[in-house]
């Protein structure tokens, strides 16, 4: 049975660069096999309904068919209404009194490795605090996220793996364009 899934693509139309309009996009999404299709702001998030056949390959066809179509490469990260669900429910942040606009998370393509994740500096952002959870980084950001030394990049390096971040805000929205 087809299941609904958000397509999480890191940096598209950002700083002017990697430009993809949305519509383009939903329609590239469409063209998969996709249904229900919609885009949630510029910077990259489709909700779709997903075949259970294509639901495993779908994050590299979509992948593949932006660089055939725009010439660049977007590392696309997928997560299923219940992984989000379960992403909104589980933040150990909010749990803590965390103010919600410092929240973000990072969503990584796969599960990394337990000794990479022990690896991790919980002082490389002082102030900033993460914690991994599953394919997953809660991140609260005190100094704000343009000032954080908590990157994707770092988070990529250290765990071998393609990450993409939102923040709080919009992770709850996705939710509630997902369940409607």
């Amino acid at each position: 049975m087809p299941a609904t899934h958000l397509l999480l693509l890191r940096g598209v139309n950002v700083g002017g660069k990697h430009k993809l309009p949305m519509k383009d996009l939903a329609s590239l999404v469409a063209e998969q096999g996709c249904s229900d299709v919609k885009t949630y702001i510029q910077s990259g998030n489709v909700i779709a309904t997903v075949p259970p056949k294509l639901a495993g390959r779908l994050p590299g066809l979509v992948a593949k068919a932006i660089q055939a179509r725009f010439g660049f490469e977007v590392p696309v990260v997928m997560r299923s209404l219940r992984e989000i669900e379960q992403v909104v429910a589980r933040n150990p942040f909010l749990a803590d009194g965390k103010p919600p606009e410092a929240l973000f998370v990072l969503f990584l393509r796969d599960l990394p490795d337990s000794a990479r994740v022990s690896l991790l500096d919980p002082n490389r952002s002082p102030g900033d605090e993460f914690q991994v959870r599953g394919r997953d980084v809660y991140l609260w950001l005190a100094t704000g996220a343009a000032e954080t030394k908590l990157t994707n990049a770092y988070f990529d390096s250290k765990l071998a793996t393609v990450s993409t971040s939102r923040n709080w805000r919009t992770v709850t929205t996705l939710l509630s364009m997902m369940k409607s």
